[in-house]
C-alpha cells in the first residue's frame, strides 16, 4: 500500500510539474498577445517559436541561452534552443521573453531546417516598460513603451521573420556585435 502511495505521489508531481511548463509557454504567448503590435501577428503569420525565459549576461564578451516551441498554423510542433555570443562594450545580466514570427512556410521552414541564424544586424522590437538602445552591423536602434499590455511598437518581418521581446528583469548596457542561433528538433 506504501508504495503503491510513493508511486501515485510520483506521478501526480510529474504531472503538475508538466502543467507548469505548459502554463509557461502559455503564459509567454498570452503577454505577446496582449503587448502592441505583436498581437496582430498571431493571426497574419504562418506560425511562431516562443521562448519563456533566455538569460543573458556578459562582461566584454556575453553569452545567451534559452529553450522554446515551436508552433504552426497554432500547433505545437517541435523544441528549439537558441544561442548567442556577443562582443563589445557590455556589462550586467537580464532575463527576457523572445518570439519570433514566420511570415509563411517558405521562412517556417528556413527556421526549422536543422540550423538557423540571425546574423548581427537583425534585432528586435522590445515590448516593455523603459527604453533600450543597441548598436550593430547595420546601424543603431532604439525602442521604448509603456507597458507590456499597453505598448506601442512598430514591427516588420524582415526575410520573412518578425522578432518581438519582453523584458523580465536584470539590467545590462550593451553596445556589441551578436548573432542568434538556434536549433530545432520536430515533436
Amino acid at each position: 500500500m506504501k508504495r503503491n502511495l510513493t508511486w501515485l505521489a510520483l506521478v501526480a508531481l510529474m504531472l503538475v510539474g508538466t502543467l507548469a511548463w505548459a502554463d509557461e509557454y502559455a503564459d509567454t504567448v498570452s503577454v505577446f498577445k496582449k503587448a502592441g503590435e505583436s498581437a496582430l501577428y498571431f493571426d497574419k503569420s504562418y506560425g511562431y517559436a516562443v521562448f519563456p525565459t533566455i538569460g543573458k549576461g556578459g562582461l566584454g564578451i556575453g553569452a545567451a541561452h534559452g529553450s522554446g516551441r515551436v508552433y504552426a498554423k497554432g500547433k505545437y510542433v517541435g523544441d528549439t534552443s537558441m544561442t548567442q555570443v556577443s562582443f563589445g562594450l557590455q556589462a550586467g545580466g537580464q532575463a527576457y521573453s523572445q518570439i519570433v514570427f514566420f511570415e509563411d512556410k517558405r521562412s517556417f521552414d528556413e527556421f526549422t531546417s536543422g540550423n538557423f541564424e540571425f546574423g548581427a544586424g537583425v534585432s528586435a522590437v522590445a515590448i516593455t516598460a523603459g527604453a533600450s538602445a543597441s548598436a550593430g552591423s547595420t546601424g543603431p536602434s532604439a525602442g521604448a513603451s509603456g507597458g507590456k499590455n499597453d505598448a506601442t511598437t512598430r514591427g516588420t518581418y524582415r526575410k520573412g521573420m518578425a522578432v518581438f521581446t519582453v523584458a523580465k528583469g536584470g539590467l545590462m548596457y550593451e553596445a556589441s556585435i551578436a548573432g542568434q542561433k538556434f536549433s530545432y528538433k520536430a515533436r
